[in-house]
């Protein structure tokens, strides 16, 4: 019998952490889940081959996007293979018999913090602790055994530190989501319903911009992101990152890039993968 390999995920936060659990949901509890202190770490270990893939949150449908994980994708030479989208449940979780009115301070992610915060400014003079990863910080709280803090993380953050929930659904709006992606070495050709990730900078000339869209547009692309962020070396210059619907090896997709590749300044494609469909069924409307 052939051996049967492991497919390793490499994933930013401790065990419990939203992105082990999207990570869970791509592959499955037959993954090897492999917890990293930070995202450049994600990208490190998939890039030296330690890791087949990496999992990171790249927009939050509340707080927008992760702006780090678009600049380590431009730093590192990988490519998008997959995307998920989590509905994202805030827990207030603490140490067995601590109250709700026992509590001082509360740990999370700095993202997590300002997803609750006009909860947690109802509930009065409380000290917000920002940390690395929600997970974590019920790591944190159950290590140290602590009595007057709490955690803002996931239902299995609490399960697996063996800890108690004091309060649920702490986030301020409830459709609150987190959309995921997948990093490998080596593309994919995805079949079935697709999405194509690229960034681009266009010539300093008038137009330069509706011009490279419009490749899109003239052939009936719809275009699912598009997000701007400084060019490095080049000040008040931008890059353009942007997703649309199709596979690089649909034609019409082919001829837009390769359109866009004839006029744009700098053109760098990261991948086309199977498109993520939304918890409820949905998927991302067009731009």
């Amino acid at each position: 019998m052939p051996e049967t390999t492991v497919l390793r995920v490499a994933y930013q936060g401790e065990r419990g952490a939203f992105s082990e659990a999207a990570a869970l949901a791509l592959y499955g509890p037959q993954a090897e889940m492999v917890p990293c202190l930070s995202f450049d770490e994600v990208f490190r270990q998939v890039q030296v081959g330690a890791c087949d893939r990496g999992l990171i949150p790249i927009e939050n449908s509340l707080a927008g996007s992760v702006h780090r994980n678009y600049d380590l994708l431009l730093q590192h030479n990988l490519y998008i293979v997959g995307e998920t989208i989590l509905r994202i449940e805030h827990h207030l979780i603490a140490n067995p018999g601590v109250r709700l009115e026992d509590v001082r301070r509360i740990y999370s992610h700095p993202q997590a913090l300002a997803q609750c915060e006009q909860t947690l400014a109802a509930m009065g003079a409380i000290e917000l602790v920002p940390t690395y990863d929600t997970a974590g910080s019920a790591m944190l709280i159950k290590e140290q055994g602590l009595r007057d803090a709490a955690a803002i993380a996931s239902l299995r953050a609490a399960d697996l530190y063996g800890m108690n929930v004091l309060r649920s659904n702490l986030e301020d709006v409830a459709d609150n989501y987190t959309r995921f992606l997948a990093l490998a070495t080596e593309p994919i050709r995805p079949s079935g319903p697709s999405k194509t990730s690229l960034a681009f900078a266009g010539r300093n000339v008038p137009g330069s911009l509706f011009k490279m869209l419009s490749v899109f547009a003239l052939r009936d692309i719809d275009l699912t992101k598009i997000e701007s962020r400084p060019h490095r070396g080049k000040p008040w210059e931008y890059l353009f990152y942007l997703d649309f619907e199709g596979s690089l090896h649909e034609e019409r997709c082919r001829l837009a890039v390769e359109h866009l590749q004839e006029i744009a300044a700098f053109l760098r494609v990261f991948g086309s993968y199977p498109r993520a469909q939304m918890p409820n069924g949905n998927h991302h409307n067009g731009l």
